[in-house]
């Protein structure tokens, strides 16, 4: 076993979520690190070993929001979205966000830190409910904490772990391009990009960091690699009243996702406070779907 100073144990005794096998292994040896994931990961959660708490869960019909408490007294949000046969689970990757997307309430007040791959995967324990899918949708850019993302994605489908198929979980991105190249290589989860207009001023006025990351250079990238099996890439896109809604848009999306297999998520818009922006009505979304549809591109 490696000599490594004694804060590191007591580190993965008190807090032992957000390490891998091999970081715990050589700490505390593999025997003990195997027994240890088996009671984290393979058995009821034990509340002495979870650093954040629920604060409050607001319920409706189909979902359920979780708002965690940190150990440093700050907040995040984690969406249990019910299904048949269970449910989908979205989480926070960051307390508050930089990304400055104006349709967003996270990222209103700004970044404040990255979450630890502990309180990522504690989000997922805390859900008491049987979870089918994890999509990394909720507070924060994952590709902007890629490195505890990675931990994160280690956990949950390594064999020592919760041993679960990549194609159950989906990250979620503004297209963050140093992040989205080593996603792509390094990891086989699906990959969501939030685009909402084919247009880069357009896109911009929606999202600044279009500047940074053009919607033409993450597609241009993601046509570097292979989709055309299980793995999946899919294009969020909300769809606002009377700015991004209309067939002119539909068609210039088709031709930016030219040979590109993918899906587009069409997403209701969802009021915020002080935003005019609005959500488009079912018929103009309908007629937005089966443009895409015709062309190819499932919704």
């Amino acid at each position: 076993m490696k000599h490594l100073p004694k804060s590191t144990l007591t580190e993965i005794l008190n807090d032992p979520y957000g390490f891998t096998y091999k970081e715990m292994s050589e700490v505390i040896g593999e025997d003990k690190a195997r027994a240890l994931y088996a009671k984290l990961y393979k058995q009821p959660f034990h509340k002495k070993n979870l650093s954040i708490s629920t604060k409050k869960v607001y319920k409706s019909s189909d979902t359920e929001k979780y708002v965690y408490e940190l150990k440093d007294n700050r907040y995040i949000e984690t969406v249990f979205i019910k299904r048949r046969d269970g449910g989908t689970v979205c989480v926070s990757t960051q307390v508050g966000c930089s990304v400055g997307c104006i349709f967003c309430e996270s990222g209103r007040n700004g970044f404040v830190r990255n979450l630890t791959p502990s309180e990522i995967v504690q989000q997922v324990i805390l859900i008491r409910q049987k979870v089918n899918r994890i999509v990394f949708m909720g507070m924060g850019e994952p590709l902007d904490n890629v490195d505890e993302l990675f931990k994160v994605l280690e956990i949950l489908t390594a064999s020592y772990g919760y041993a679960w198929s990549p194609k159950r979980i989906t990250v979620s991105t503004i297209g963050v391009a140093k992040g989205l190249k080593r996603f792509l290589e390094e990891s086989d989860c699906h990959l969501a990009v939030s685009l909402h207009s084919p247009y880069p001023d357009e896109r911009r006025s929606l999202m600044p960091v279009e500047k940074a990351f053009p919607a033409c250079d993450i597609i241009e990238t993601i046509k570097q690699y292979d989709f055309t099996h299980q793995r999946r890439v899919s294009f969020e896109y909300i769809v606002f009243k009377n700015l991004n809604d209309d067939l002119q848009h539909a068609k210039a999306l088709v031709c930016l996702l030219d040979k590109v297999p993918c899906r587009v998520n069409l997403i209701r818009f969802h009021a915020i406070p002080n935003v005019s922006l609005e959500s488009s009505d079912l018929a103009r979304m309908e007629a937005f779907r089966d443009t895409l549809n015709a062309a190819g591109i499932v919704c």
